[in-house]
């Protein structure tokens, strides 16, 4: 159900290349209300300088393995996304991860040895190219202020994901961590619909732990993050209920 991307470029990338004054000197960025690279995307990397504002609208959980990152559940199967249209256009107003707000974009190292990261896009994307409209990525060989806005959202980026690695790396230490399990069952059906295939915190270890470590955790401001993330998972029957408005529960297996 929620397994971390195994391909070497991160989700949603099909090649990444580095943004250059020179190259794409004439290159504009341009928005669109549509985002094909959503459809069917049911699991999404989030950071959890997000998880107060995401609890509210989608569960928070996390990969399985030893190397476990937090996910918004756009849907929960895979190839379920509840929140988009068949052309990627969200169907209502709720917060958007900032691990979707950022592409076609991304810092990179260009050499695994290299200090410092680049700023990188995806030719792919229809958001950036050499249109006639959109705002332009350079003016008289500088870049313009997009450009350095993009970047800047891109380093906050980062920065985010360094305290979500931080706070899953404390997770991991206190062995909070536990394999997830959902059971569903609708109105009608001969048996429940069995979700796996993530972790969440396990809420009896949670109480369980000592007065100092729990201090700590509230101090440092871990603490609220893990209540955010236990709250949205009362959400995970909202978006079954989503899917199944929809017609996108599996067939014919009951179990995911």
């Amino acid at each position: 159900m929620a397994s971390a991307p195994q391909n070497q470029l991160p989700l949603f990338y099909n090649a990444l290349e580095p943004l250059s004054s020179q190259v794409h000197a004439n290159y504009r960025t341009r928005g669109t209300d549509t985002a094909p690279f959503l459809v069917g995307q049911h699991a999404i990397p989030v950071t959890v300088d997000e998880f107060p504002l995401l609890q509210r609208f989608m569960p928070i959980v996390f990969t399985v393995g030893p190397d476990a990152i937090p996910i918004a559940l756009m849907g929960l199967n895979e190839g379920v996304n509840v929140f988009v249209d068949a052309d990627g256009k969200l169907t209502e107003q709720v917060y958007v991860p900032a691990y979707i707000r950022r592409y076609p974009y991304m810092l990179a190292r260009l050499r695994p040895d290299a200090d410092e990261m680049s700023l990188c896009f995806d030719p792919t994307s229809e958001g950036i190219g050499e249109f006639d409209e959109g705002e332009k990525l350079f003016d008289n060989g500088e870049p313009t202020e997009v450009t350095k806005n993009i970047l800047a959202f891109n380093e906050s980026f980062e920065q985010a994901g360094a305290r979500t690695a931080a706070f899953m790396k404390e997770l991991g230490e206190l062995g909070l961590l536990m394999d997830g399990e959902m059971s569903i069952q609708p109105e009608g059906a001969a048996q429940p619909f069995v979700y796996r295939g993530f972790q969440m915190v396990d809420e009896k270890k949670l109480t369980d732990i000592r007065g100092d470590q729990l201090r700590k955790m509230n101090q440092s401001g871990m603490l609220p993050l893990i209540y955010a993330h236990l709250f949205s998972l009362s959400l995970m029957r909202e978006i079954f209920g989503r899917q199944m408005q929809q017609g996108k529960m599996p067939q014919p297996q009951p179990a995911a």
